[in-house]
Formats: structure tokens, C-alpha cells, sequence
């Protein structure tokens, strides 16, 4: 995992020994990081009982009696312990006399991670004790008062984030893993991400917020949809994949500017890093080009990153669809290094190599390859024979070359290459998709690139009667280091135009979608749209593994959430008023009546 320089310096300069131990210290990040991305500060102790937060106190403080609430990090000896709450830690010293005997007792006899609320005084630390490397370590808190307001059992797992310690078990005790400093830094700047993409949105550009409905129906293409029974006899809504029809059709009310942090549901099985549901930053807009929707995320990045970051650059660079293929094999390139694919055909044209003769020789053959600087100096003969089996294994896949080149890019840095600066954000703009997409269990037929609402090239128009295939779309997509974050269209708005597409072109039911090509013949404007995915974003932002870090209770790999033990079985009874029986479990069959 990348830490950003910050806590690099944190988990470095903070571990100093506190009156003879090492603890790592939090310190008040959060509150810096508020401060830096407000322009007024927040107010963490109205509305509770406690007069300061742990992290905030500081030498300014001396004297000031103090009411501070929090959990037991760590306690030495009897003599003190450090209390840490959301903003840091601070050390509290345990008093020793016998008048505070029951003061003490409560202080020692709670276990680690017991929450407790203490008052008393803000003192200096004696000489020689204070830790400049802790945001509040030139003070500490003698106690008058104590409370055990719960106490702590036996933990499943320390609360420490170098305790190595399984997704499955952070998962199935995730109220415990969220007290961890990498998931609160992790939900804290998601927060605040969001905040000022609502106030550059709404405040500074006139965006509309406006929630959309989770129970809707069935639509054609795209990902599987989760379906939610009903009470009538075999109807059933569907979560939506997207907002993608309500949007339009509240540019079709006049709405003109919509934008939604949207929850989105696919039932796409177990797939590496995905989630059964999402949130995307949902954006329409009416009258607007390709370019004006490229502008607005350009912008809205740039003013919702964090302050810890180097600076956002606009405008982003952009790529035809043909471009990265060609150069990158892949419509989403990694654009932080080099080892570009290039075209050899030419050199090979006299060849007596038979594969190379038998492929070039073929129509649209080439041959191509992939330049490895000082690749003889750092790929060992295991490597290449690693190499060459994993091209055997994904031959088939067009996208050969561009697996190859992040192959050989994972065995450089596991030599100690670095190609991928952690700190670099390379954004990309990815257009001139191709409309439609020949299906893979039967070629002779299309299916969207992008999904059935998605407007043709306004030059590719005429071929949509003559040559489909070769068709390019209003689509793009924002690819950031290797990793699609965002994609919009502008939309057909056409409503003759829609019903040829889907009926003619797709082949879909357009019953399913009567409503939406009912609205786009009552005066529909021109509009077009991005959704950006909020937990992949911040992901990449946070340098985090898994965009589990980043959501406070995701699902496991397989689409379960191991705390609540869900899905879980639903007695029979239960079921009858939806008109569902379940089969057996060894059957694994669900028929509706």
C-alpha cells in the first residue's frame, strides 16, 4: 500500500517512546485536513459532553480543566495511559494518591480499547519528556474524574494498523477495523471529496441534487440487475445498475442540471474487486457537447482534491479508443511509463519465420512488439519463461499485448524498477469508442459498446443504415492510472433515432423502454452525462489495496457481508406473500407462481 508522505512521517516521527514505550500516534490529522479544505473551522465538541477532542489540546491549553471522552490505545505501568478518539491521542496521567483511589482503579482495571470519559487539568510534561513529533506532545492531562462508559472484551484483533490481519476477519468485525487510522483517514477524506464536489457542482455551477428511485424495472443490456419480488403475483422490480434513464428524463423536465451521489446494484457474481453495489457521482447536463462534460470533471477534480496531494493539471490529455489499443492494448492505459507497443510489421515482411510469414499474411496481420529498456539487465530466464507462458495462456484475447506490457512492468518493480510513481495521478481521456460491438455468443448480432441511450458520432451518423459496425460513439471515458473512473456520453435525444437502434439495430423489446421514447417525442433537449465511480476514485486517491478500504461496510469477494452473515435464508412463511417457493438447497432452483 502507498502511504502518502504524511503518514509516512507520522508512523516514522510518531513512534517515539512515550515515557519509556513506543506507541504509534495518531496525531490530529483530521483536523488539519478539515481545516486546509474549509474555510471556517469545524466545531468537533458542540452538542456532547466532552469539552475538547484527544488531538486538539496543546501547550495554549495549560491550566484549562478539560472534559475529554474517548478509547484506552495504551497503558504503561499504571502511571498513565493515552486516550485516543477520532482527532489523535493524548496522554493522561493515572494519579497515585489515595484520595483518587477510585479514580485509579477505574483507570487500571479497564482493559485496552474500553471507553472512558475522564476530566482534569492540561499540564506541561516535566522536562525532557515532551514529544515534538506528537501534536499534543507538550501536554498531558492530570485526572480528577473518571468514568468507564463501556468496557472492552477480549478483541479478535488488536486495534493497531501493523497488525496483520485478514480481509475475511476485518470484514466480519468491521466496526472494529473502522477504528483503525487507515480506514478513518480513508472515510474522512471520502467525506470531504464529496462535500466539495456538492459545493463546486450546486453552489458554483447551478447542479440540482436529486435522488432517484432504487425499485424500478428491468431494462435491456448491460449488467445483470438484482431483482426485489413484489406482492403481486410474478411482478418484480429491479435496483437499477444506474440512474441513466431517470437522468434524462429530468433533462426532458427541464431540469437542465442534475447530479446525485448515486447508490448503483449489478449482480455480477464474484468478480476481483468489484461490488455488488456502488456509489457514482452522477452527472446530466441539457445543451452541452462532448467537450463542455469533459471541462466540468476536469474542473470538479481539481477543486475537490485533497490538499495532501500534488495539484490536479487540467486540461487532461485525450486518446482515440483506436489510439490506446493500438499503442497500449487496452482502451484504459497506464500512461505513467513508457514500453509502448509498436508496430514490426515492416521489418518482417521478407521473413522466413513461418508463424511471422503465416500472420502477416492474413488480413489486418501484424506483427507487433513491446521494448523493455535495460529488460536483459533485469528479467532473469525464469522471467521470461514466466512471460512466455502467461502470452501461451491469454493468446486468444486481442488483448494480448496490453496484459503483456503490465506483466513485464510487474517484473521490473518486483527487481526493483520503478516504472509506476505511487505519487503521479495520470489522467486520461479515452474517446471515438465504437457504437456497437458484436456480441460474443453470437457475432452476427450488436450490442451497445457503451449502453443502448449513447449518441452516434454526428459524422458516423449515415453509417448506422449501411455499416453499423463501423460506427464511433459520443463516449468517452477518464482513465486514470490504468483504472477507468469515469464514463458519460452525449445522448440520443432523437426518439426516432432511439426506436432504430433499439429495435432495428439491438434487437430489444421497446415496450420495456416505452416511457423513455415517450419522453424524448415531447420536446427532449440535447444532454449528455458522466458518471464518475466514487469508490474506485477514491481508491486510487487513498492509495488503497482494495476499494473495500474505502467503503465503510462493503461485501466480501463473493458479494457477502460476513458481519451480518448476509444473504441469509428467509423462512417459507415469509415468502407467501410474494408468490415465491424455494426449491431445495441441494436444487438451487427459485420458481415464481
Amino acid at each position: 500500500m502507498y502511504f502518502p508522505s504524511w503518514l509516512s512521517q507520522l508512523y516514522r516521527g510518531l513512534s517515539r517512546p512515550i515515557r519509556r514505550t513506543t506507541q504509534p500516534i495518531w496525531g490530529s490529522l483530521y483536523r488539519s485536513l478539515l481545516q486546509s479544505s474549509q474555510r471556517r473551522i469545524p466545531e468537533f465538541s458542540s452538542f456532547v459532553v466532552r469539552t475538547n477532542t484527544c488531538g486538539e489540546l496543546r501547550s495554549s491549553h495549560l491550566g484549562q480543566e478539560v472534559t475529554l471522552c474517548g478509547w484506552i490505545q495504551y497503558r504503561r505501568q499504571n502511571t498513565f495511559l493515552v486516550l485516543r478518539d477520532f482527532d489523535g491521542l493524548v496522554q493522561v496521567i493515572i494519579p497515585q494518591d489515595e484520595s483518587a483511589a477510585s479514580v485509579k482503579k477505574i483507570l487500571c482495571d479497564a482493559p485496552v480499547e474500553s471507553v472512558v470519559q475522564v476530566s482534569g487539568t492540561v499540564i506541561s510534561r516535566p522536562a525532557g519528556q515532551e514529544n515534538p513529533k506528537m501534536p499534543t506532545g507538550e501536554i498531558e492531562i492530570k485526572v480528577k474524574t473518571a468514568e468507564l462508559l463501556n468496557a472492552c472484551k477480549k478483541l479478535p484483533f488488536e486495534i493497531k494498523d501493523f497488525v496483520k490481519k485478514t480481509e475475511a476477519l476485518r470484514l466480519q468485525y468491521r466496526y472494529l477495523d473502522l477504528r483503525s487510522f487507515q480506514m478513518q483517514y480513508n472515510l474522512r477524506l471520502r467525506s470531504q471529496m464529496v462535500m466539495k464536489m456538492r459545493e463546486y457542482l450546486c453552489n458554483l455551477h447551478g447542479f440540482v441534487d436529486i435522488e432517484t428511485p432504487t425499485l424500478f424495472k428491468r431494462t435491456p443490456g448491460g449488467a445483470k440487475e438484482f431483482l426485489v419480488p413484489s406482492r403481486e403475483p410474478g411482478k418484480f422490480y429491479s435496483l437499477p445498475q444506474s440512474p441513466q434513464q431517470f437522468k434524462q428524463l429530468l433533462m426532458v423536465g427541464g431540469l437542465d442540471r442534475y447530479f446525485q451521489v448515486a447508490r448503483c446494484y449489478r449482480d455480477e457474481g464474484s468478480r476481483p474487486d468489484r461490488q455488488p453495489e456502488f456509489t457514482q457521482i452522477d452527472i446530466e447536463m441539457s445543451f452541452v457537447d462532448q467537450t463542455g462534460i469533459q471541462s466540468l470533471i476536469e474542473g470538479l477534480l481539481q477543486y475537490s482534491w485533497p490538499n495532501d496531494k500534488d495539484p490536479v493539471v487540467v486540461p487532461f490529455p485525450t486518446m482515440t479508443f483506436a489510439e490506446a489499443l493500438a499503442t497500449y492494448g487496452t482502451d484504459k492505459p497506464d500512461t505513467r511509463f513508457g514500453m509502448k507497443i509498436i508496430d514490426i510489421s515492416d521489418v518482417f515482411r521478407n521473413t522466413e519465420i513461418g508463424f511471422l510469414q503465416d500472420a502477416l499474411s492474413k488480413p489486418h496481420g501484424t506483427v507487433k512488439a513491446i521494448c523493455i529498456p535495460e529488460g536483459a539487465k533485469y528479467l532473469k530466464r525464469k522471467d521470461i519463461e514466466s512471460i512466455r507462458k502467461f502470452a501461451a495462456d491469454h493468446f486468444n484475447q486481442c488483448s494480448l499485448l496490453g496484459k503483456l506490457r503490465l506483466e513485464c512492468a510487474d517484473l521490473l518493480e518486483t527487481r526493483g524498477v520503478v516504472l509506476r510513481d505511487p505519487t503521479l495521478f495520470s489522467f486520461l481521456w479515452v474517446v471515438d469508442f465504437p457504437l456497437f460491438l458484436p456480441k460474443e455468443e453470437n457475432p452476427r448480432e450488436l450490442e451497445s459498446a457503451h449502453h443502448p441511450f449513447t449518441a452516434p458520432h454526428p459524422s458516423d451518423i449515415h453509417l448506422l443504415y449501411t455499416e453499423p459496425k463501423k460506427a464511433r460513439s459520443q463516449h468517452y471515458d477518464l482513465v486514470l492510472n490504468g483504472n477507468e473512473i469515469g464514463g458519460g456520453s452525449i445522448r440520443i435525444h432523437n426518439a426516432e433515432l432511439q426506436r432504430y437502434i433499439l429495435a432495428t439495430l439491438l434487437k430489444e423489446d421497446v415496450k420495456m423502454l416505452s416511457h423513455l421514447l415517450q419522453a424524448l417525442d415531447y420536446g427532449a433537449p440535447p444532454h449528455g452525462g458522466i458518471a464518475l465511480g466514487l469508490d474506485r476514485l477514491i481508491c486510487l486517491v487513498t492509495g488503497s489495496p482494495s476499494i473495500r478500504d474505502v467503503i465503510a461496510f462493503p461485501k466480501s469477494f463473493r458479494g457477502h457481508d460476513l458481519m451480518s452473515n448476509t444473504p441469509d435464508s428467509v423462512p417459507p412463511e415469509e415468502l407467501k406473500p410474494y408468490h415465491i417457493q424455494v426449491s431445495r438447497p441441494t436444487d438451487f432452483k427459485v420458481s415464481a407462481h
